[in-house]
């Protein structure tokens, strides 16, 4: 199920941003850490897996281009092409 609420949308850029200035190129799969209560212990070792899809290989090569020129930029990148990114819950 493609995710659309905007604050887990915003977490998932970020995170999105984040592996590809690791990894060094786009990044298909990311996993975010979930909360976990159990009790009154907070987990947060569990994560949800996100497959990303990206629209058109133009928005890829975009992207891709950005992360050389660091976190600004590939923000920049992110923010401009959002609506050609999606996260699926799997």
């Amino acid at each position: 199920m493609k995710e659309r609420d905007p604050e887990k949308l915003k977490l998932l850029y970020e995170r999105f941003r984040d592996v590809c200035l690791v990894e060094k190129e786009v990044w298909k799969e990311i996993y975010m850490p979930r909360d976990v209560k159990e009790g009154s212990v907070r987990r947060t070792n569990v994560q949800d897996r996100y497959y990303v899809t990206i629209e058109n290989p133009e928005i890829e090569a975009a992207i891709e281009a950005n992360i050389v020129l660091g976190p600004k930029a590939l923000d920049a990148a992110i923010s401009e092409y959002s609506s050609g990114i999606s996260f699926e819950k799997v």
